[in-house]
């Protein structure tokens, strides 16, 4: 997989964006975990998990990957739902 597979057609402008920072994160493991979930289930997210999304997508990628991949564990603070639901989406990721 080399990059998005949904078109922003169709959705706000609040998606695009979060669409597009999915796919451009600067570490290529992040840009395949966030940007295949965001193909998959931006559309379907609620505002309150839109909220929750664009403030992970403000946390380091050096941060939030040991988070996904549970090398480290996730701060009390932020175990939100939309975190749990990109892990466990990227636990059903096939390459």
């Amino acid at each position: 997989m080399t990059g998005t597979t949904r078109s922003s057609e169709g959705l706000d402008a609040r998606r695009r964006k979060l669409l597009f920072r999915s796919w451009h994160r600067g570490m290529r493991e992040m840009d395949l975990i966030l940007g295949s979930f965001a193909d998959a289930r931006i559309d379907a997210l609620t505002e309150a998990e839109l909220d929750q999304y664009e403030m992970l997508l403000d946390t380091p990628d050096t941060v939030l990957l040991p988070w996904i991949t549970g090398e480290q564990p996730v701060p009390d603070t932020r175990q939100k739902e939309i975190l749990k639901k990109i892990v466990a989406f990227r636990l059903a990721m096939t390459f």
